[in-house]
């Protein structure tokens, strides 16, 4: 711990003593966080990281990773996780269990309020807390994920080449998701609750170009109840109902509701993430309407500078587009270097916004 550092764990919040002030906190423990440990870490930021309810993020559903650089075998998703923090904290970063309740930004520090009431103090604070894939919540869904049930297609589509395949959704990534299982998939099914799907105009009629070369069935109307399988042998099938009027898990006793039974080898689940940015709630911190974090994003330093100066947004949390590992961990580093600006600023008493690097004469 820095002199500095010391001086500062002194700090009361409200009657409370803070635990522990840090340069830097990171909120979150996936890729996105965990590469931007080890750049504040190696940058002697003193990054301490908070991995919330979900260590690890997503990866860790993912059983297999062959698409990031530098494993041609591929690697666990789980097993990516553990080296990166190994990585992370060889240099010096400290990873705590902890759910960040409550950010406060009124002054500085931040005050950071832990859901046991812990409460830390941080000069900056990046934003990597990732979003959660919604699920269905039925029977079998949890048993087999990542055991052939997915929510990423990009993922772990190739595992299951020649299979009959399930896409649960109706909107632009379930359609997104459809027109990529059909470079692996004999049959992709598409299952929606509805007589028609909600996705632009683009996707809608990619959905119908497969279903005219017979690469995917579109199953109206639809609903999925349960997911069959082990985590042994995989997904082996699923039941469905069926609704002429649609939703027809709200109709299950109504005479016109019919059930259905697929044999398939994989079940991908697309009907959207909620980004993890409740703790943001009381901050100036901009959300858009889903709630992903906003930052300034463009050429040039600074990219993930949010609306709070010391601020920065990273991975998932930011990003409902790629949604990639190995974006995740290019967006990690960046944060990682915007906030060392940063925080080198204020060491500098430079106030309001970090000046623009000076371009290199090399």
């Amino acid at each position: 711990m820095t002199e500095a550092t010391a001086d500062r764990t002194a700090l009361t919040d409200g009657g409370r003593d803070v635990v522990e002030h840090r340069q830097l906190v990171i909120v979150g423990s996936g890729i996105a966080a965990l590469s931007a440990a080890t750049y504040a870490a190696r940058s002697n930021n003193d990054p301490l990281l908070f991995e919330g309810d979900e260590p690890g993020g997503q990866l860790t559903l993912t059983s297999e990773v062959e698409n990031y650089p530098g494993f041609p075998e591929g690697i666990a998703g789980a097993e990516l996780i553990q080296e990166m923090k190994t990585q992370a904290t060889r240099f010096g970063a400290e990873v705590e269990h902890g759910i960040v309740e409550s950010v406060d930004d009124s002054g500085r520090p931040f005050r950071l309020t832990l859901t046991n009431g812990d409460v830390y103090t941080a000069d900056a604070v990046i934003v990597a807390s990732g979003a959660s894939a919604r699920t269905l919540g039925i029977p079998g869904e949890d048993e087999l994920m990542g055991q052939g049930v997915s929510t990423c297609a990009t993922c772990d589509g190739a595992f299951f080449r020649g299979e009959d395949m399930i896409v649960v959704g109706g909107g632009d990534a379930a359609a997104e998701e459809a027109s990529f299982l059909t470079k692996f998939a004999d049959t992709v099914y598409l299952v929606h609750r509805r007589d028609e799907l909600r996705a632009e105009d683009y996707w809608a009629d990619r959905i119908r170009e497969h279903v005219a070369d017979g690469d995917i069935e579109v199953l109206w109307n639809t609903e999925a109840v349960e997911v069959h399988g082990s985590p042994e042998e995989g997904v082996t099938g699923a039941s469905l109902v069926r609704h002429p009027e649609g939703h027809p898990t709200a109709k299950l006793d109504a005479d016109e509701t019919e059930q259905l039974e697929l044999d398939i080898g994989a079940f991908f689940i697309a009907i959207g993430h909620t980004p993890n940015t409740s703790f943001l709630a009381d901050t100036g911190v901009v959300c858009d309407d889903a709630g992903y974090v906003q930052t300034v994003g463009g050429a040039g330093g600074g990219q993930t500078k949010t609306d709070v100066t010391g601020v920065f947004g990273a991975g998932d949390v930011v990003d409902y587009h790629y949604q990639q590992a190995v974006t995740a961990a290019g967006m990690g580093s960046k944060a990682a270097i915007d906030a060392d600006e940063y925080l080198e600023s204020v060491a500098d008493g430079v106030t309001g916004e970090t000046a623009d690097a000076t371009p290199a004469d090399d």
